[in-house]
């Protein structure tokens, strides 16, 4: 086959783009998101549609007209980045059209874990660890934001203040005591 026909790697085609690394959506499952985080990915992708892309495009244009584009490093770099953008802009368009928007705040004041919880819990040793659980593309473990498929979130849900649950864990099965729950106030 022609080498003009075939891709430069594999990674092209992966819709992932920066959100590569994220996990897949659970089959038949739905993509829960709060309403801030449906909102910052939106924006996201308004932004890279309507001013990133279109900067990118107008550079790889200009390096264009340049001459010889084998060589040419502007056009090289700007091609790439244009695919990495479209790349983002595919993920990110399909992760929000079947996101299903969860407001945490309806549940204010209940003490069982629902998405959008914030959850206080002890473990075995009685070491406290405080985790908010959240959508998949919007959790964020540097901010003890867990994704609502992980294995902490899924042991906790629909439990209680004061129960205590199991979880799953690769060094075996630990008990975990839910201290406090606590959700958004209603705007």
């Amino acid at each position: 086959m022609s080498k003009a026909f075939t891709k430069e790697s594999d990674s092209d085609d992966d819709d992932g783009g920066e959100g590569a690394g994220l996990p897949p959506l659970p089959a038949g499952g739905k993509n829960y998101m709060t309403p801030s985080g449906y909102a910052r990915l939106r924006a996201e992708l308004l932004d890279l549609m309507d001013n990133e892309r279109p900067k990118v495009v107008e550079a790889v244009h200009w390096a264009a007209k340049n001459g010889d584009r084998s060589e040419n490093g502007d056009y090289l770099y700007g091609k790439k980045r244009l695919r990495e953008i479209d790349r983002r802009i595919r993920f990110l368009t399909k992760r929000l059209e079947v996101a299903e928007v969860t407001d945490p705040s309806v549940h204010h004041g209940s003490d069982q874990v629902f998405f959008g919880a914030t959850v206080r819990y002890a473990d075995e040793e009685g070491e406290e660890r405080e985790v908010t659980i959240l959508g998949i593309d919007e959790a964020n473990s540097a901010q003890a934001q867990v994704s609502w498929i992980s294995p902490i979130a899924r042991a906790l849900l629909k439990s209680r203040e004061g129960d205590v649950v199991k979880l799953a864990t690769p060094g075996g099965m630990h008990e975990v005591e839910v201290l406090q729950v606590r959700y958004p106030a209603p705007a």
